[in-house]
């Protein structure tokens, strides 16, 4: 349900001018120093670093981020109960090597306090580097010039590249730069200030109470500097270094030290009027579970010797030509108003960041660019990512993948104390053991199994990769469907029904209940999905399957049982309403008038407590009508808008994920202006910080789901059979957009406007697609262009009161399950003619 008309232009025109290709500020702010850290981090997956100032102490949070590198602690229950996750586990903020501190005439530059003359920081997306270029008039009245530059490399996992110009435009002036390597737990003394943290938004980090970081090694020497770290509890490792260089005709000193905490190099110029002084810095991270500092610190000595070897500029151009490759795959251009278009490529530009350098870990739910969700992977990955991921580059979607079947002996192990079958894995999770302290909204939230499946699924159909499908794919979904069977039983009443009790969907507004739609819908893919590899290994490749029949003692009668599970399973559906239920009891609650619920209620999560909010029918977030999009050709086009007909109305949208699958579904099923609407909130989350929390991190699955929004709700993309299938739904407002899938080895661009779906083979052997039904084939040097006589039906707007409470659209239209007539839609035809569709080979 829309509170608001969202703002198509959220960002001040003057201070972040709209540019399609980078996100630019031109002038600073304290007031939204959070938001703007989170809009300017640098990360490639395994390093994330904040968009901190140099000079460090104007930040709301200083922030670098090690994927994976965590802290464990005990969760204290105030009641215990067998079962409960026991162990914490908290995303460090690891030694940041951001700071170079400048001092012109002993005094410091201070952007919360400075006299400005010029400033741009600019964040280009094809380039890959933060710069920032200013200056600044001291208080004696000289100014100075100050260049800065910060590359996290997609090409070198561990490296990240810094420079720092500086040049007097008036007079001479002593000179001093005082870069610096600083452990976090000394930040209350180096950073200035600290934001106040909430122990009441469960989506904060709440931070940790001792001392994290025990100091195993400080060493330097005149060009370089190395810190080391051994986590307190859970024992990971850490080692940090820095290489330094200057170039000037100035005179200068230098002075290096280093202590438990902190390392510094620090050089004292005589500076004269317009000559420059540069500072380069190549800093490398290794992080282990258990190695040695020793070891680690070795790493970081090799990692730093290469850099010193070759220099930046080989490093700056792999980056740039990373990004040619990844935009020519994950590119969306659309027809519509260049700040939209930046907005577009800033989410996609996060996704890069997420995921480049993952190289096997997890991607957490804020990327790394922020502490909040403590840096756990959840769902989030499967059901958001890695599909992204599959249809671009499948080589990153599998290596996540990868990651879950890494931790499959934890998830056995759970399932095991959980008193299931199979596996079990964790919602929230850094190490692979669960860390939600509230089952409700977390362990009980079974259908991370089936989300997991479904990601294999779409990746084995949209990759047709064998090796990981029968190997490592195989075995998950064996497990997964183990513990289906053993979850669920049979019910005999007038017919004989699967059913599963006492879980939680994607909805955490309601919890443990009785055949959530959600969760049946994904468990009945699971099971035959497991039936239909098990299966074709047996006859494709009798080798591999002896193989995990022996791995997993894999026995015939459990394949049947899967089948008549999946075949018997009870998917709620209410006659009188026409509608799926969420779950058996849903539509017996009371409804929530939204419409009367004050603005600054929201998020629910945090006004009300649990109890009162799992008394109504109301939504954090898309559930039945995920399902819809997820398993797309289970379920009719009636089914479809009749359950987002009654579902809207009563979706808070509290959840980030939410708005971009509901504007996925809407657009399928007629109400195509309310999809535009939804997609804009979505892509909008982080830059126009719409749920107020874009400080803690960027919003990742939503950046990730606005291009599935693009995709499959405008570009009307369905995945989930072995074909590519495309029913577009080009908003009105737009005249074109543009975009590359990757299936099957080949790459295909799609090129789409109001009268044309077009497609192009980019390299690989020809694709076997479909436009609304008809098949076609895109074969090398034969570009295909496909005649739309409409862009899909258009229904009027819903109003946002609930249909069992007199639920009508604005044209006064009852909303009910039926189909709308012909005459009761518009397919806005208007532009041209209504043609058969017809194949021109150009």
């Amino acid at each position: 349900m829309h509170r608001t008309k969202t703002d198509l232009n959220p960002l001040d025109d003057y201070r972040f001018p709209a540019d399609e290709w980078a996100l630019i500020e031109t002038y600073p702010c304290d007031d939204d120093l959070g938001k703007t850290e989170t809009l300017f981090s640098t990360a490639n997956g395994y390093i994330g670093m904040r968009g901190n100032p140099e000079e460090g102490r104007d930040s709301y949070m200083v922030g670098t981020f090690i994927n994976g590198f965590h802290e464990t602690w005990d969760i204290r229950h105030a009641e215990n109960a067998y079962g409960l996750a026991r162990t914490g586990q908290t995303m460090i903020n690891a030694p940041s090597a951001m700071m170079i501190r400048l001092y012109v005439d002993d005094e410091p530059l201070l952007l919360s306090v400075a006299d400005l003359q010029s400033y741009e920081r600019r964040m280009d997306f094809r380039e890959g580097v933060l710069r920032r270029e200013l200056v600044w008039r001291t208080p004696g009245g000289k100014r100075v010039q100050v260049t800065s530059t910060r590359m996290v490399s997609f090409t070198e996992r561990h490296l990240a590249l810094m420079t720092f110009e500086v040049k007097l435009l008036d007079g001479d002036a002593p000179i001093v730069i005082s870069s610096q390597i600083v452990n976090k737990e000394d930040f209350d003394d180096i950073a200035g200030r600290r934001a106040t943290r909430s122990d009441e938004d469960p989506r904060k980090s709440p931070g940790l109470n001792h001392r994290v970081l025990q100091p195993e090694m400080s060493w330097h020497s005149p060009r370089r500097m190395i810190l080391g770290y051994q986590v307190a509890n859970s024992g990971m490792t850490l080692a940090v270094g820095a290489d330094h260089r200057i170039e000037t005709s100035n005179m200068y000193t230098e002075l290096d030290d280093t202590t438990a905490d902190q390392g510094r190099k620090i050089y004292r110029v005589a500076a004269k009027k317009g000559q420059p002084i540069l500072v380069t810095k190549a800093v490398a991270y290794h992080s282990s579970r258990g190695v040695p500092v020793r070891e680690l610190s070795d790493r970081v000595r090799r990692t730093l010797d290469r850099v010193r070897e070759t220099g930046f500029d080989i490093y700056y151009e792999a980056q740039r030509q990373w990004l040619v490759d990844f935009w020519e795959s994950s590119d969306v251009s659309a027809g519509t108003t260049p700040r939209i278009q930046q907005a577009i490529r800033w989410c996609t530009f996060q996704l890069a960041q997420a995921t480049a350098r993952a190289d096997g870990s997890g991607i957490p739910a804020k990327g790394l660019t922020g502490d909040g969700y403590e840096g756990h992977y959840f769902w989030d990955s499967e059901v958001y990512m890695v599909p992204f991921l599959t249809l671009t580059n499948p080589e990153r979607a599998r290596s996540a993948l990868r990651f879950r079947y890494t931790h499959l002996d934890d998830a056995r192990e759970r399932a095991g104390e959980m008193s299931t079958k199979g596996a079990l894995f964790p919602w929230r999770t850094i190490n692979g053991e669960e860390a939600s302290a509230y089952y409700a909204a977390g362990t009980a939230q079974y259908h991370i199994d089936a989300d997991i499946a479904y990601a294999i699924g779409h990746y084995l159909a949209m990759t047709g990769d064998a090796e990981f499908a029968f190997g490592e794919g195989a075995e998950i979904l064996v497990e997964t469907a183990r513990m289906w069977v053993d979850l669920g039983f049979w019910r005999v009443s007038e017919v004989e029904t699967f059913e599963i009790h006492g879980v939680t969907g994607p909805d955490e507004y309601t919890t443990v209940v009785n055949n959530n739609t959600y969760t049946n819908v994904m468990a009945r893919w699971n099971l035959r999905l497991a039936v239909w590899m098990v299966r074709t290994m047996a006859e494709r490749a009798p080798q591999a399957y002896q193989r995990l029949v022996h791995t997993v003692g894999l026995r015939d009668e459990e394949i049947a049982e899967w089948d008549r599970c999946a075949n018997g399973i009870r998917i709620p559906f209410d006659d009188r309403l026409g509608i799926h239920p969420q779950d058996d009891a849903f539509v017996a609650k009371e409804v929530w008038d939204l419409e009367n619920t004050p603005e600054d209620s929201y998020p629910l999560l945090l006004h009300y407590h649990p109890l009162v909010i799992y008394r109504f029918q109301v939504l954090k977030q898309a559930d039945v009508v995920l399902a819809l999009f997820l398993r797309s050709n289970e379920f009719s086009l009636e089914e479809k808008r009749a359950d987002f007909e009654y579902y809207d109305p009563i979706t808070t949208g509290d959840s980030s994920l939410s708005v971009v699958m509901q504007a996925i579904v809407a657009a399928e099923v007629g109400h195509q202006d309310m999809a535009l609407d939804y997609f804009y909130e979505g892509l909008f989350v982080d830059i126009g910080d719409t749920h107020n929390n874009a400080c803690d991190g960027v919003h990742i699955a939503s950046s990730a789901g606005t291009w599935r929004a693009l995709v499959c709700g405008f570009g009307g993309l369905r995945d989930d059979e072995e074909v590519l299938c495309f029913d577009p739904r080009l908003p009105r407002k737009w005249d074109h957009m543009n975009f590359a899938l990757a299936y099957r080895g080949s790459r295909i661009r799609v090129n789409l406007t109001r009268r044309n779906i077009g497609f192009t083979l980019l390299d690989g052997e020809a694709v076997k697609l479909r436009v609304r039904g008809t098949e076609y084939v895109v074969a090398p040097d034969t570009p295909l262009n496909v005649r739309l006589s409409h862009q899909g039906v258009y229904l009027p707007p819903l109003t946002s009161t609930h249909p069992i409470i007199g639920g009508r659209r604005t044209d006064g239209t009852l909303i009910t399950a039926e189909v709308p007539q012909a005459s009761d839609v518009e397919f806005h035809t208007e532009e041209f003619p209504a043609v058969p569709q017809t194949v021109e080979n150009e």
